[in-house]
């Protein structure tokens, strides 16, 4: 009997032993102290129980401590718990130390916070990012369409990271003065002669005002002669003015045509009141019998007459 109790007891404590090891970082904290980073087992405990993850606040801590940065473990729990990248924004640390750029632990948290990524920020900081623009397509006012591609070198600006307008917006104002700048040349040809008169001009408008990065140069990498703009709207314009001018003949058409039937009805009611003043005529005796039947000889025979010449204009036309 007492020799399972002791077993049982041994089994107790051993669990006890794994749950401790488990639970507490022993080893990290063996690595802190290795390093020279003082960092209680209480504290790593506090992490735990606090949902934190210790090696992701003792190691970047460990590794800034070795490159002489002065950081805290309350600045990097509290940066984690925010969803911060603990490690990343201590290897920007070390990166802008190295290249002697000034960057404060406050100001990397937050470019972190922002949703930037601010260890490739400092390395642009260091070495500046060339980002090319897409086919923009301006016309001169020769009506010459031009399409211009441009690389753009440019440098993060830490200070403006936070609030600050991104790559798309660059690329957009710089389109834009593309435009502006191809639509005031007066011919084609004097863009092509001098592209680098689009660089200048538009590199002197501060087109990086409000944005993160620093414009450091605009190159034009290629210029292609696109459509003839200027011709193809004269013959646009050319079809819009001849189908208002067959709009205008179809509706002096269409007035004739009233004009002719009204004209018609005119002449039926005329001869509509051709019998009556006939037959006015008989009654009061201005015209004799004989007179009338002679005038509807003449219409048989001006009848027949213009029959007899259809039928020769069908004969003629047959043969």
């Amino acid at each position: 009997m007492d020799n399972i109790l002791w077993i049982v007891l041994l089994g107790v404590i051993g669990l006890l032993v794994v749950l401790f090891f488990v639970f507490v970082p022993v080893g990290l904290w063996i690595s802190s102290l290795a390093a020279n980073v003082k960092i209680s087992i209480f504290n790593m405990i506090g992490m735990r129980l606090r949902r934190v993850k210790p090696a992701k606040i003792v190691m970047p801590l460990i590794k800034g401590r070795k490159a002489g940065l002065s950081l805290s473990v309350n600045q990097l729990e509290a940066h984690y718990l925010a969803g911060g990248n603990v490690d990343n924004v201590v290897n920007a640390l070390i990166a802008s130390e190295r290249a002697g750029i000034e960057l404060k632990f406050e100001k990397a948290a937050a470019i972190d916070l922002a949703g930037r990524n601010v260890l490739e920020a400092v390395k642009m900081s260091v070495n500046p990012k060339v980002i090319e623009t897409p086919n923009v397509s301006a016309v001169a006012k020769d009506g010459i369409e031009l399409l211009v591609k441009a690389r753009v070198t440019v440098r993060a600006d830490l200070e403006r990271l936070v609030g600050g307008a991104g790559e798309a917006t660059v690329l957009a104002r710089i389109g834009e003065g593309i435009v502006t700048t191809v639509g005031s040349a007066v011919s084609h040809k004097e863009v092509l002669e001098n592209p680098d008169d689009i660089s200048k001009r538009v590199l002197g408008k501060g087109l990086d005002s409000g944005t993160a990065f620093e414009i450091l140069s605009i190159d034009i990498a290629d210029i292609d002669v696109g459509r003839n703009i200027g011709a193809q709207l004269q013959s646009l314009q050319a079809e819009a003015d001849k189908n208002i001018a067959q709009a205008k003949a179809e509706e002096r058409r269409a007035m004739a045509v009233a004009k002719e039937q009204e004209m018609r009805a005119y002449v039926v009611e005329a001869e509509a009141e051709v019998p009556k003043a006939l037959a006015s005529a008989l009654r009061e005796g201005r015209m004799g019998v004989m007179d009338y039947y002679e005038l509807q000889n003449l219409k048989a025979d001006t009848r027949m007459r213009e029959t007899i010449g259809e039928k020769t204009n069908e004969a003629g036309l047959d043969e």
